[in-house]
Parts: C-alpha cells; sequence; structure tokens
C-alpha cells in the first residue's frame, strides 16, 4: 500500500503548533527563561544589512533554476539536482556536506489531453494530479460546486460519467485559500469514486487567470480504484461551466498517459556550518530541492533554497561563528509526500533536544512579514528579541500563529520546535504548480529581504542561552 501523502495545504492553512512543549508537571520550578546575549545583536544588524546588499540568495536560485530547470522527483533531473545541492554547497564553503538515502514510489508524467466532444467541441489545458493513473475515459460532466457537494452524490449516481468540481479558491496574503483548495484535490478523486465516477476534474487549486493548470499531489483511499484525474486551468473551468449552462449535456474525454514505475532513491542534502562552542546542537534552516515538472520550480521551492543556503553561507563568513552549528537541508520529494521529511524525522528521532529551533523556506519568495514560534513561555522572550532584530526589516512579532513547514512536520511530530517566518503570499498561488513558475517572477530586493530574515533569526538563536522547547514527544 502506498502511503498517503501529507498535503502542503494542511501547514498552511490549519497552522498546526505540533511542537509544544507541555507544561511542567506538578511540583517542578518553571524552566529558566531563555534570552539572547545583548552582544550579539551588533552582529546581526550587520548580517542584515550584508544580506540587504547581496544578490546571493537571487543567484543561486537562478543557478539551479536554470542549470537544472523542473526537478520532478524520481526524473533524471531529480539526480542532477542532487549533483547542483552537493556542489553549491561546497562552493559556499560549508564546514561539512553530505547526503542521506530517501526512497519513495516514482510517479511519471509523459503526455495529458483533455477535449470538450459533440456540438460543442474544443480542446481544454489541463494537467493530470500527481498519483493519478493513466487512462483514457469519456463521459457527461457533472458539475459540483464544492467538495461536500460531491461527497454527497449518492453511491452509483456518476456511473458513467465524470465528476467536476467548479470550487474557486480565495486569495489570501498568508495562503488560507489553499486548505479547501488542496483538500478537494487530495479527497476529491475518492469521493468521485465513491458516487461510480469513470473520471475526475477539478477547478485548479489556484488564484490567477492564466490558462495555466496547477498540478499537486492526490490520493486514493484504501480500497477503491484509482480514475484518472486532473485539474483545469481556471479559464478552462469558467468555460466548461458556460457550456454546462447551455442546459444541454456536455461530454469530455480526458487522456492521460501517466502513472506508477517502480520505486526510486534520492538523498536529502545537508550543508552544516559548524558551531563554535556547541558544535553537537544546531538550528535549522531547510526548503525542498524538487519541483513539478510543468515550470522550473522557482517560488516552489527554489527560491527557499536560495534564501536558506545563502543565510547560512552568510553566517558561515562571520569572523566569529555562533555558539551553535547552522544545519541548512534541501529536502528530496516534498510534493509528493514530505518523504525527505520523513526520513529525516525517522532518522535523527533520537536527537531531537539537539535541534535548538528549525524554520522552513517553502511559501514562494514574497516579502517577510512577521515571526512567529511555537516555542514554550519560557522561550518566547527569546523569540520575541529576534522579532525586534527582524524589525528594520518590516516583520512583526506574531506569538505562536501559524506552524512549521511542511517538511518539518514529522519531526516537529516528534518534539521539534519551529519558527515561521511568514511570507507574502498574496500572489503565491498565481504561479503555484504551473508553467508560470519561472525565475522571472521573482524581486530580487524581496529574496535578499528573506535572506537576511533567515540569517538573522538562525544566528541569533544558534546563540541563544537556554532552549526554544525541543523535546522528545509520547507517541
Amino acid at each position: 500500500m502506498r502511503l498517503a501523502p501529507l498535503l502542503l495545504s494542511v501547514a498552511l492553512a490549519a497552522g498546526l503548533g505540533l511542537a509544544t512543549a507541555p507544561a511542567p508537571a506538578a511540583g517542578q520550578s518553571a524552566q529558566a527563561e531563555t534570552r539572547i546575549p545583548q552582544h550579539s545583536f551588533a552582529t546581526a544588524d550587520r548580517l542584515r544589512e550584508q544580506a540587504l546588499a547581496s544578490e546571493l540568495g537571487y543567484r543561486i536560485t537562478e543557478s539551479l533554476t536554470t542549470e537544472v530547470g523542473p526537478r520532478m522527483a524520481g526524473s533524471e533531473a531529480d539526480s542532477r539536482a542532487v549533483e547542483w545541492a552537493i556542489a553549491k554547497f561546497h562552493e559556499l564553503g560549508y564546514d561539512k556536506v553530505w547526503t542521506e538515502p530517501v526512497t519513495f514510489p516514482k510517479w511519471v508524467r509523459h503526455s495529458e489531453s483533455g477535449e470538450v466532444v459533440g456540438e460543442h467541441a474544443q480542446p481544454l489545458t489541463l494537467t493530470a494530479l500527481g498519483g493519478s493513473p493513466g487512462g483514457t475515459v469519456e463521459g457527461e460532466i457533472v458539475r459540483f460546486d464544492d467538495l461536500e457537494a460531491l461527497e454527497a452524490a449518492p453511491a452509483g449516481s456518476l456511473a458513467g460519467r465524470i465528476a467536476f468540481v467548479d470550487y474557486e479558491m480565495e486569495r489570501a496574503r498568508d495562503g488560507a485559500g489553499y486548505g479547501p483548495g488542496g483538500t478537494l484535490r487530495s479527497r476529491g478523486p475518492s469521493a468521485a469514486i465513491r458516487a461510480g465516477a469513470d473520471g475526475f476534474l477539478m477547478r485548479s487549486a489556484g488564484t490567477d487567470l492564466h490558462r495555466n493548470p496547477h498540478t499537486g499531489n492526490t490520493r486514493f483511499d484504501e480500497g477503491l480504484e484509482p480514475i484518472p484525474a486532473a485539474a483545469l486551468s481556471l479559464p478552462d473551468a469558467q468555460q466548461l461551466t458556460r457550456l454546462l449552462a447551455l442546459g444541454k449535456p456536455i461530454r469530455v474525454r480526458l487522456a492521460l498517459d501517466v502513472g506508477w514505475d517502480g520505486e526510486y532513491t534520492s538523498q536529502n542534502v545537508i550543508g552544516e556550518i559548524t558551531g563554535a562552542s556547541k558544535p553537537e546542537e544546531k538550528v535549522m534552516i531547510v526548503a525542498h530541492l524538487d519541483s513539478w515538472d510543468l515550470g522550473t520550480g522557482a517560488v516552489d521551492d527554489g527560491a527557499g533554497i536560495g534564501i536558506t543556503m545563502a543565510a547560512g553561507k552568510l553566517i558561515g563568513d562571520l569572523e566569529q561563528r555562533p555558539a551553535r552549528s547552522i544545519r541548512v537541508v534541501a529536502f528530496a520529494n516534498e510534493e509528493q509526500g514530505l518523504w525527505g521529511g520523513r526520513a529525516y524525522a525517522d532518522r535523527y528521532a533520537g536527537e531531537v533536544t539537539d535541534h535548538l529551533i528549525a524554520a522552513e523556506s517553502d511559501f514562494g519568495a514574497g516579502r517577510i512579514y512577521a515571526l512567529s514560534s511555537g516555542a514554550p513561555d519560557h522561550a518566547q522572550g527569546a523569540v520575541r528579541q529576534i522579532a525586534e532584530a527582524l524589525a528594520p526589516l518590516g516583520i512583526e512579532y506574531a506569538g505562536s500563529a501559524g506552524g512549521p513547514g511542511p517538511d518539518l512536520i514529522p519531526f516537529a511530530g516528534k518534539g521539534l520546535m519551529w519558527a515561521r517566518l511568514a511570507q507574502d503570499g498574496t500572489d503565491y498561488f498565481d504561479l503555484h504548480h504551473t508553467p508560470d513558475d519561472t525565475l522571472d517572477k521573482i524581486d530580487p530586493a524581496a529574496l535578499a529581504q528573506n535572506v537576511a530574515a533567515y540569517a538573522v533569526f538562525a544566528y541569533l538563536a544558534a546563540q541563544a542561552e537556554g532552549d526554544f522547547g525541543s523535546a522528545p514527544k509520547d507517541d
């Protein structure tokens, strides 16, 4: 049985605070307050200004998206991306560079097409959802407003037909609209199967009006026979709705040459800057190396790779290193189920307390506007200190709002403490998982602001006197 993938929408919309430390037991004294020594802030200020004046994060992102391009998990480009990341960490002067294997089922896309057939024949622009089986199906379209309406369809009512869910995702700075859209993509095909459908179509989980479909992973509940599943570009979804409004049956043919093709082993690629006095402890800043295949993976998540690699490099270049190590992880196969994050969490489950705190950049390249953390009360003062150092970048303290980045969810479930540097994602879902996810969409100045924020965050966290609450959690 294939493991059902965790969705990015869970991290963005649900705001999971998975790593909050337990309160002291009765009779125990409260833990000493974590603080960051004042002498660290002058260095943090210099880091911030150096990062703002540097194009390094953009150049790293440019290198990845140009020299490797799309990096779908299990593809030939996946292997080239791993070699690129190893070489880039070495080029940037990281003290330690290594890889750790990540094995997962391999899904491939060869071709895909859709069309309206009959009286109003015309092509449709669509893309297969990751995890969909291949096949060609033709049938009358039945439209539903949302997932709940589809799930309410009686068993057998869609026999010989294709389910079409026309849910319109809402635009939001924090990406909250992706929760319902991502959930539809994950659960919709199974609901269609239960109603007897031969195929599944959805309005893409996106906010643009370009003729670019948004791909992304889906899943099928155990015991169900999978059916071809695809997402329409938003203009094509609107066109299909207009055709249905004519009051006549509309038939669509869906042809997908996609499917599973054995297993593949990729790698998490890790670079580390060695701490000055507590090198066995580390602050993690992470992103994911893979992308979908339609664009070049610039905002998702080439930008995150550029931001975190550049931030680590700037800290490594300091004359006086921080007390703890800075570990930068380029995770494998986030897009199809957090495979790299889960492998890392399993591998380091016994070393949770050595991972002081972690933050992930996986929401594009928009400016960061807030810092938050699930840290317990004794460490929130230190989080607030970091936020004060980030204030010149336009970043506010946001308490415990949000949750861990997607690749950190598995380890946060084992007790890792997370921080969130919230990016402005107002236009992120115009580009997400589409052919439009390309380097020209990134503002170099906004990317430099991200690098500055991650460098200051990681440096100051690594200097903290005390902890941020990482501790093993009971299963």
